[in-house]
């Protein structure tokens, strides 16, 4: 039987989880993806043992700090993208929206590449949208035909892969986005060569980002 003592513990947990979360993304995009956990927790304003009980290791702290700026940034894109009646502007709404936050969270994409946390399971909403807009696209003559769906996870590690060579929260990657959309016009494209297998990321570090 549920109280409300239970109720209210289970609500200051859910508090607690959430400020760990923001305090995390905000001490890495400050200090780095090495940034100590003491650190987070005292920016939380939570002991470092309520911290571990949220979340025992780093990798585990990190996802969950990928999953709620994905809720936060990525995923209310992706719902108005997919509303769109033009699958290119939704493309263009979701690509925008996580090269937005990637560049500002850099550290904690970092963090999840050292940490291990970067998987294909935990990627695998964002592409599946990327590959549902870029089949309407097509259907709609508006993406090249031949764009196949492991280009869309590759596409993505190339423009994620600017961020490295620009000052941190730069919005120099829009000019990168600009020709990537550019290049997926059908209008006077070249001919590709074939598509090789993608590789899934490895256990421990993921697709470069």
């Amino acid at each position: 039987m549920t109280t409300e003592s239970s109720r209210r513990l289970r609500a200051d947990a859910a508090r607690n989880s959430g400020r760990i979360l923001r305090a995390a993304r905000e001490v890495w995009a400050e200090q780095g993806p090495d940034a100590l956990l003491e650190d987070i927790a005292r920016r939380a304003g939570v002991g470092i043992a309520t911290l571990y009980r949220h979340f025992p290791d780093k990798a585990g702290l990190v996802r969950a700090a990928l999953d709620q700026s994905f809720a936060e940034n990525i995923a209310p894109a992706i719902e108005r993208a997919l509303g769109d009646d033009d699958p290119r502007r939704g493309l263009t709404t979701v690509l925008e929206a996580a090269m937005s936050t990637a560049a500002r969270e850099h550290n904690t994409l970092a963090a999840a590449r050292n940490s291990g946390a970067v998987t294909a399971e935990a990627s695998s909403p964002f592409i599946e949208s990327l590959t549902l807009l870029a089949r309407r696209g097509q259907e709609a003559g508006l993406i090249r035909a031949d764009l196949v769906p492991d280009d869309l996870p590759r596409i993505m590690v190339m423009l994620m892969g600017v961020l490295w060579t620009m000052d941190r929260g730069s919005d120099g990657w829009r000019r990168y986005l600009a020709l990537v959309l550019d290049a997926l016009s059908p209008g006077a494209a070249s001919p590709l060569s074939p598509a090789v297998p993608l590789r899934s990321p490895r256990k421990r570090g993921g697709w470069p980002v």
